[in-house]
């Protein structure tokens, strides 16, 4: 074949099907030339056993210039490129040099840098130990083109991320790179991931200041932020980017998962700044998804925070299972099922939970209490299933969260009744008709009261009837009359005084 050399072994197979077929088929079966079939049969030796070849097939083209002219002027300035030589000697050589012979140039050019070029930059490839270095880097997002109630967003996006595991941190900041945007980033990144590397590096933030004295503050302020966490601050040097490439690289396929969400949510516009962040919370949270088995390595690794930034709850790691579900401190809790899939950062309050994604709070639940027996509890919220079950009612007949869903034992007795007298279907797409008609209707205590009213008399409920009677009333506003007094009745009042 064209470009690849006959080997040793090419050619035993060859010569093995030669004693059986044709040349014609046997080169074809081998995959080789008939000329090169040819010349196997013409010869006795195998290709490692000829002697190399050390002549030319064809004359060098460039044989009278290039010891003379061409590698004077390589040696000078290395980095001349072989079109610029071709140039060069076309207009010394007017209609000699044709421009046809500049790959040929170009090889000739390559073997001498190779051999006699000058030294280049070596990189060295360098080990991440766990929980040693975090990185921070800013990155504009106006390629992103987002856009808030239609107005375009300017905004940049801070980046934190650990370099052994990959596990980031994004945040929306809106203004420049200063330093607050840099301190609220770290620290937020900080607490989300429950602890600090030995060492931060970032690029030499250079918008953060405009001049010397300025530059002198920062330092002051980031070393002390470092100080405060137990980090030693470092630095890349100045235009040398690469010694920050664990942020660098990831601002790349940051910005392009961005994309890629955008084109697949449809538009890029959102009705406020909270929604915008929330989108890119969920963005980095498949992200770090991806690295999450490295992530739990490297979090046991990293140095322990300094004081809390509130002492008022504790955090703890839950995953929306596919069934709208978590657990948290041994309680079974709901969630919509957006949610389904992320892992969530749960912070446990006395009496509530707040689940927050990233920097955002996506949900906040009533905390419940295992069971003193069983050591388990549940937590369910029906209008956290009440889409799934209007297009699925017939699950709610053998669901294991069944009993939990009905927020008052009247919803309960009812379901009961509905069992007993109506088939199964039919009685499950009555009673999430209900349960639909309690959460967005805002009745949940009126009807529960009338279904005790239907229960007591035996009934069974009229869905259309009750969404017509929990119906909201139209407001009233009383008429009226305003009555001005005379002016002769001021005179009377001067009067009298």
């Amino acid at each position: 074949m064209a470009g690849k050399r006959i080997g040793d072994h090419q050619v035993g197979i060859y010569k093995k099907l030669r004693t059986k077929l044709g040349q014609e088929v046997a080169a074809a079966k081998t995959g080789i030339s008939v000329r090169s079939a040819r010349r196997i049969d013409a010869s006795e030796a195998l290709p490692s056993q000829r002697e190399a070849r050390k002549w030319r097939t064809r004359s060098d083209p460039f044989e009278a210039v290039w010891d003379s002219e061409l590698v004077p002027m390589l040696a000078a300035a290395p980095g001349l490129t072989a079109t610029t030589l071709l140039e060069e000697v076309q207009r010394r050589y007017p209609g000699l040099y044709d421009d046809a012979l500049l790959r040929t140039l170009q090889r000739r050019v390559r073997t001498w840098s190779a051999s006699y070029g000058k030294e280049r930059e070596v990189f060295f490839a360098q080990t991440h130990p766990p929980g040693r270095l975090g990185l921070s880097d800013f990155t504009h997002a106006t390629v992103l083109q987002v856009t808030i109630a239609g107005a375009t967003l300017l905004h940049l996006l801070y980046q934190f991320a650990l370099a052994y595991s990959g596990w980031r941190y994004v945040e929306v900041v809106l203004g420049g790179e200063s330093f607050m945007a840099l301190s609220s980033g770290l620290q937020n990144a900080a607490w989300m991931m429950g602890g600090v590397p030995e060492e931060h590096r970032t690029d030499s933030l250079a918008a953060a200041f405009k001049n010397k004295a300025e530059h002198e503050l920062l330092t002051r302020r980031y070393d002390a932020l470092c100080q405060h966490y137990g980090m030693r601050p470092s630095r890349n040097n100045l235009g040398v980017s690469h010694e920050n490439g664990s942020i660098e690289s990831r601002q790349g396929t940051l910005k392009r998962t961005m994309e890629q969400a955008l084109l697949l949510r449809g538009h890029r516009d959102f009705a406020d700044l909270d929604a915008y962040r929330l989108f890119v919370a969920e963005v980095f949270g498949r992200l770090n998804g991806r690295v999450a088995r490295k992530f739990n390595e490297e979090r046991a690794m990293l140095m322990a925070l300094p004081t809390r930034r509130s002492s008022d709850y504790e955090e703890v790691d839950a995953r929306v299972t596919k069934y709208c579900t978590m657990t948290v401190k041994k309680v079974l809790c709901t969630a919509p099922s957006r949610l389904v899939g992320h892992r969530l950062k749960v912070r446990v309050f006395a009496e509530r939970l707040e689940c927050w994604l990233g920097n955002v709070c996506v949900l906040e639940l009533r905390r419940g209490q295992p069971d003193p027996v069983s050591g388990r509890g549940k937590v369910v919220d029906y209008r956290h299933l009440l889409p799934a079950l209007k297009r699925k009612p017939g699950a709610l007949a053998r669901s294991v969260l069944r009993d939990a869903l009905f927020p008052r034992t009247e919803y309960r007795l009812m379901w009961v009744q509905l069992k007993d007298c109506l088939p199964e279907a039919q009685a499950c797409r009555l009673m999430v008709g209900l349960l639909d008609l309690a959460g967005n209707g805002g009745c949940e205590a009126a009807l529960a009261q009338r279904l005790a009213a239907l229960l007591a008399a035996g009934e069974m409920p009229d869905l259309e009837e009750l969404q017509q009677e929990m119906a909201p009333r139209p407001a009233q506003c009383p008429t009226v009359t305003v009555v001005l007094p005379t002016l002769a009745s001021y005179d009377c009042l001067l009067e009298a005084a």
